[in-house]
């Protein structure tokens, strides 16, 4: 029994195409010819496909057929590998499968980064679009921390801090700044990384400076960053003087 190239992939419920894929990649071995030129397919060509489809169907990649098809020890390893990117493969699957039925049910936002959903009703619309581009910029570790950081924060102030009116008057500027490099300041004390985040950057820190100071300034209006700009100055001197503070507790007689 022979069979050509078309009913061969009818059979092995494959395409033509897949068939001569399979040739060039060395996986399925080249048939005899008739005397006009067409393949002559045999039971072995048949198995050999079928026993590739099986391993496609096990998401088995084309290039650790060869060797998963085989018996002994690399085929056992190129098995594992495949059985490992599946476990993968499968939870990030579930995760996704549980945050779909979160939001479903009304539970979680679309709007955040995973693991903000507990604090996601305390931040503003500009915070929730902070945290998504952060969540490409920084590690696991660093936005852990920036959501406890959220949780910490006086939301008073986040809140009279969005509600800023780009014309706000100098006392209403200075005052807010106060506060906010208050709190800056805080986080500085607790997060010594907010100093030098290069160990948790996701990107190169030119890429990450570029991409935070494009995100900061398309959010805000000219008073929040008038703000910001001043909080920061506070912040530093705040926490520059609690650091000299402790050192001169430490060791009263280092001056």
């Amino acid at each position: 029994m022979a069979w050509s190239t078309r009913e061969i992939a009818d059979l092995a419920g494959t395409t033509v195409n897949t068939v001569r894929h399979y040739h060039r990649l060395g996986l399925l071995e080249e048939p005899d010819r008739m005397s006009n030129g067409y393949k002559q397919y045999e039971v072995r060509h048949l198995v050999r496909l079928l026993q590739i489809r099986r391993l496609r169907d096990l998401d088995v990649p084309l290039d650790q057929i060869e060797l998963a098809g085989q018996t002994g020890d690399r085929s056992r390893e190129a098995l594992q590998a495949v059985d490992a990117d599946l476990a993968a493969s499968i939870e990030r699957l579930q995760r996704a499968r549980a945050e779909v039925r979160a939001i479903l049910q009304g539970t979680t936002l679309t709007d955040l980064p995973a693991g903000f959903e507990d604090v996601g009703s305390k931040l503003t619309r500009t915070d929730r679009s902070l945290m998504l581009i952060y969540s490409q910029l920084y590690d696991e570790e660093a936005m852990s921390d920036l959501r406890r950081m959220l949780e910490d924060d006086d939301h008073s102030t986040a809140e009279e801090f969005d509600q800023l009116d780009p014309d706000a008057d100098e006392e209403t500027r200075r005052n807010l700044a106060e506060r906010y490099g208050a709190s800056m300041a805080r986080n500085l004390a607790d997060y010594p990384w907010l100093t030098d985040p290069t160990a948790h950057l996701q990107k190169s820190p030119k890429i990450t400076q570029e991409t935070f100071i494009a995100a900061v300034q398309a959010l805000h209006n000219p008073a929040q960053l008038d703000v910001m700009g001043r909080a920061g100055v506070i912040a530093a001197r705040m926490y520059e003087q609690a650091r000299a503070e402790a050192a001169e507790a430490r060791d009263p007689e280092a001056e």
